[in-house]
């Protein structure tokens, strides 16, 4: 921020002459990075409100803050912390901060100042604070007092949390409560853990187990060495010297001759592989958002294997699924329901427009119904120039508002008793009366308004079941059933409804009634309910207008791609801060929820009505728990802070495991991450989370693999996450075809490393047999460096970076063929083990087929001997062709890379013996080598043996792979050969069906979860079967009847403070 640091300065230098201390002033549209408490104008501030603030509540006067105030000063600057706004722009110290990235649940909330004290005499107020630092997002507590025992109480609602953005005030003043790791936006954050990826924990184990091995192997030689020394005697073959080695010595040596057994190599081989893979996901154009000009990006490398793995998708809601925009999209007004005007389409065309202008018998309806849009909301509008823009605590008022002036009735003027509204060209000017606030309990909200004619009207809207119930004929009202049949109809699209009814109200009548309520509102006990009563008694005899369906945008293609998430056996869990009708609309928007699927409800209150909540689900299931069911649950924050307690955790994991579905509403970050963490440990799943806000980071960095989303809330989970994307739709690209693809790839690179290690080094375990195990070597010392170095390295690259299981259309048509990535099938300890004895006999072939050619090393024709090490040349070019063709048999797609590592390795080795053979004595190395390259394609049996020996080894695997292609053929190879021959794939690819007694009891099951249900839990599963859906801010210390009073638009804002 700009020059930031100077706020309430000149009024205490003003007030305190001897006073030096700096402030902090947030100004529009920039985000805060701190968090502080409000202050009266009137206040000093305690320097209690310094970074270091004790965990306690504490009294500190005025004269104390005179020592410490540059401590607070510098305080503020060095480091991010939580301010509390005082005096702001905004009318009545009233600010609405967006709070996107700090709340679980965005909203623009209203923050107020904290109220003025009734006198500015006094000299000194102390202020008492609850400064112990906690992660709830809805709990602070502060009390200021003055000298004449004047309480003024602050809380959250006077807080600005760090990260929070200013929205329509030009500035506000206040003061640093927390800083640093003290925010509670810190509070709600997890150290970043070290992601390792499940293979590379399997490999390390491999490793072990082959250490072991070596060990063995070892002392089981040594052992030989010892029996074989003290059964021979023999004086022409000179033992004098080696049997002075002893046990020890030969164990050493043998160590050291079977060390290659472990692929040092690996390790480097692997970590190039993934650096190039994680560049091709941040080069695939795919994954490339022109609209935000963002592409894909991998922040790690490790990870890239994982993506193939992914069990449970945890994906936060606003932002992630959602464009966080509602759109007004239709209405029912009058039993006709009519679709918002396009934007090439001109109002006078649309068909409500002609009705209402042409004396229609729904005319008068119509028009009520649009300026009932227009004028029944908290909405403040804002008028820059010839547009005006509105600004709402709930984005649901502002879309209907939006909606009503798209009609041509436009909102366009607030008063703290008015409100105007133009109508078709006419400025109608209603008195607002009262304003009865929208709460969970109540599910509508009313205004009661006296209209330009005079009259009286109360219009109310709301979720169909309470309004209904209102109607002056109940259900048999006029519009009633052809209205309800409209709200299915929307909700069966995923849009968010709201039913809008009036009622006239005599003048006695709302006299009498504004006395009542005026009562409750005043009364010291019970006032809450006994307003809610009032409220009950003016909401009755209503007439039915109409309906609204509002579209919650999601982003582009999220239902296509959480629907191919389904099918390749993903499950996705929405974890989201936001209310529970908002989420379920939302899931059932997305095709995460469908019409027919049951609904497991836990709204509990106490740890006992979770429980048995619980253990009611849990015997619903029966035979089907921790199977997965054709069921949702939904789950809200307080019902999940019981369930994850330690005796209720095992219970509630049983629960989620056999709903196909989850959906947890109104949960804080840590509880994301503690639902994340759960899931993680008990399953042993690989498990992803994505989200693009500061709340989702604890939820990102517990998963096995983080996604972030770069959209409007910033960066912060781009920066906590493992890999970003741009858009929600681009995870399936990234999990179905990248994921996919490196697991394969990484899975065969690491076997094969295995396997040729094992397939040559193995070999000198039967030259020690052969060389009546005296330790020595076969080959070459420079030539056994250079295998994994130089002559089998490219085939590994080949396979790592551009192999692929199928195109990658073919991936994302068919998700079913992420399923053998996901469960593990081709690398596991079962292939581990079948590749490693399937290298064992490829060696034990590639060394006794050699010497059987090579009878008594005779390999000329004129008779001569070439000793052990033209034999080791021979065995070491069969076993670089062999490794080189097993890796184009486990290849899946050759390119002209594949053709270039396998051909090209062979070549090289050609090229270092026949280079390596005529070096000495010019270089002074490689001596017995001095002459190989003529003995060895001198020889006709060398010739032969390349053709007949890796073809011999290599058979039994070439029949193996043959047979298993044929009769029993996997999805991916069934898909393949379609995609070779361009023919539709084989049934084989349709997704499993349940036996016919498993539905039933599933049919059964389900039946027996609505047959038990309460009757409040009908009531919650009908409005959601009808698409209620409203998001509104309740329960702060500023009502909606004072957001609505505090503001004159005719009034122009102060720019500057």
């Amino acid at each position: 921020m700009e020059s930031t640091i100077d706020l309430f300065a000149e009024f205490l230098r003003l007030r305190y002459p001897t006073l030096s201390a700096e402030f902090l002033e947030f100004k529009a549209n920039h985000a805060a990075n701190s968090e502080a408490v409000s202050v009266a104008p009137a206040a000093p501030v305690s320097p209690i409100l310094a970074s270091k603030a004790p965990a306690s509540i504490a009294a500190v006067s005025v004269p104390a803050l005179r020592s410490s105030a540059a401590h607070v000063a510098r305080s503020t600057r060095s480091s991010a912390a939580s301010i509390a706004p005082a005096p702001s722009s905004a009318p009545e110290r009233l600010s609405v901060a967006s709070v996107a990235t700090v709340n679980p649940a965005p909203s623009k909330t209203p923050a107020c100042g904290s109220p003025a004290p009734s006198s500015s005499s006094d000299s000194e107020s102390d202020m008492e604070v609850d400064l112990s630092p906690a992660p709830s997002t809805d709990g602070f507590t502060v009390v200021q007092k003055g000298v004449r025992e004047l309480t003024l109480p602050l809380g959250l609602d006077q807080m600005l949390l760090r990260g929070a953005m200013l929205r329509n005030t030009a500035w506000v003043h206040g003061v640093v409560v927390y800083t640093g790791h003290e925010t509670k936006l810190m509070k709600n954050s997890t150290k970043a853990p070290l992601k390792r990826s499940s293979i590379d924990r399997q490999t390390n184990t491999h490793i072990l187990m082959l250490f072991i091995i070596l060990l063995a192997l070892s002392l089981l030689s040594a052992g030989f060495n010892e029996f074989w020394m003290r059964n021979h005697n023999d004086w022409y073959i000179g033992l004098e010297e080696a049997q002075n080695a002893h046990f020890g010595f030969n164990f050493l040596t043998f160590l050291i001759l079977y060390n290659n057994l472990i692929p040092i190599s690996l390790q480097v081989t692997a970590e190039i592989v993934r650096f190039f893979q994680a560049k091709f996901i941040s080069m695939d154009s795919e994954m490339y958002d022109p609209a935000s000009d963002t592409a894909a990006m991998a922040r790690t490398s490790n990870l890239n294997e994982e993506l193939g793995m992914v069990r449970y998708v945890f994906s936060d809601k606003t932002g992630t699924l959602t464009q966080n925009v509602m759109v007004f999209h239709k209405c029912s007004i009058a039993e006709v329901i009519y679709s918002r005007p396009g934007p090439a389409e001109r109002l006078e065309d649309t068909p409500l427009y002609q009705n209402l202008t042409r004396e229609h018998p729904t005319a008068p309806v119509i028009r009520e119904f649009l300026i009932m849009l227009a004028i029944c909301h908290t909405v403040i509008p804002e008028t820059k120039g010839d547009t005006v823009d509105y600004h709402a605590a709930s984005p649901d008022e502002r879309a209907l508002v939006t909606g009503a002036a798209a009609f041509g009735f436009s909102f366009c003027t607030r008063t703290p008793s008015h409100v105007h509204v133009r109508a078709l060209g006419d400025t109608l000017r209603y008195q607002l009366l009262h304003v009865l606030d929208f709460t969970s309990a109540r599910k509508r909200m009313s205004v009661i308004v006296r209209t330009p004619e005079g009259t009286i009207k109360l219009y109310c809207k709301g979720a169909d079941s309470v309004i209904y119930s209102r109607l002056s004929g109940g259900e048999s009202a006029p519009f009633a059933a052809a209205t309800l049949a409209h709200l299915e109809h929307f909700a069966a699209e995923g849009l968010r409804t709201l039913v809008f009814a009036v009622a006239d109200i005599p003048e006695q009548v709302y006299q009498d009634w504004s006395n009542t309520y005026h009562k409750a509102s005043i009364a010291i006990q019970d006032r809450e309910q006994k307003i809610e009563e009032a409220a009950d008694l003016v909401e009755n005899n209503l007439r039915l207008l109409g309906a609204t369906a509002i579209e919650d945008k999601l982003q582009d293609g999220v239902p296509e791609t959480i629907a191919a998430l389904l099918k390749a056996n993903i499950n996705v869990w929405v974890l989201t801060g936001d209310k529970q009708e908002t989420a379920i609309n939302i899931a059932h928007s997305a095709r995460l929820i469908h019409t027919a699927m049951p609904l497991l409800i836990l709204n509990e209150d106490s740890l006992d009505g979770t429980r048995e909540s619980m253990s009611r689900h849990a015997i619903d299931f029966g035979d089907n728990l921790r199977k997965q069911n054709d069921v949702a649950l939904v789950i809200d924050g307080k019902s999940l802070k019981y369930a994850m307690g330690c005796d209720l955790k095992k219970d509630f994991l049983d629960l989620c495991i056999s709903c196909k579905v989850v959906v947890c509403c109104r949960v804080s970050p840590i509880q994301k991450a503690e639902v994340v963490e759960l899931v993680s440990g008990a399953t042993g799943a690989v498990t992803l989370a994505i989200g693009d806000g500061a709340n989702d980071v604890a939820m990102i960095q517990r998963a096995s693999v983080g996604v972030g989303i770069s959209g409007v809330e910033g960066l912060q989970a781009v920066c906590a996450s493992d890999y970003s994307i741009a858009q929600f739709r681009f995870l399936l690209r990234l999990l179905l075809v990248h994921g996919a693809w490196n697991y394969s790839r990484i899975s065969k690179l690491i076997l094969y490393s295995f396997y040729k290690n094992i397939c040559l080094y193995v070999i000198e375990l039967w030259f020690a047999i052969y060389s009546a195990w005296s330790g020595q070597i076969l080959f070459e010392r420079w030539t056994i460096g250079f295998y994994n170095v130089i002559f089998t390295a490219l085939p590994p690259f080949a396979i790592g970076l551009f192999d692929k299981l199928c195109s990658p259309e073919i991936m994302l048509r068919h998700p079913i063929l992420y399923i053998p990535s996901q469960q593990g099938l081709l690398f596991n300890v079962r292939v581990f083990w079948v590749w490693a004895v399937n290298a064992l006999l490829h060696s034990v072939l590639l060394f006794w087929l050699p010497v059987a050619l090579a009878d008594h090393h005779v390999l000329w024709s004129s008779g001569k001997d070439g000793g052990y090490l033209v034999l080791g040349n021979l065995v070491y070019t069969y076993v670089v062709l062999t490794v080189c063709l097993k890796a184009g048999l486990a290849t899946h797609s050759w390119t002209w890379v594949t053709h270039v590592s396998i051909w090209g390795s062979l070549a090289l080795w050609l090229l270092f013996l026949l280079i390596y053979s005529n070096i000495y004595p010019t270089i002074l190395i490689g001596a017995v080598m001095l002459g190989m390259d003529r003995m060895v394609f001198g020889s006709l049996v060398f010739w032969f043996g390349l053709i007949l020996i890796p073809i011999a080894t290599l058979i039994p695997d070439l029949v193996v792979t043959v047979v298993r292609n044929s009769a029993f053929k996997s999805a991916t190879e069934a898909v393949r050969e379609s995609e070779l021959k361009q023919r539709a794939p084989p049934a084989l690819l349709a997704q499993p069906r349940h036996s016919l007694t498993e539905t039933a009891r599933l049919l059964q099951n389900v039946r027996s979860v609505f047959t038990r249900r309460s009757t409040s839990r009908a009531a919650v599963e009908l409005e959601l079967s009808h698409g209620f859906a409203f998001s509104q801010e309740e329960g702060g210390s500023v009502s909606q009847a004072d957001v609505v009073r505090v503001y004159d638009t005719r009034q122009p804002r102060p720019e500057h403070s």
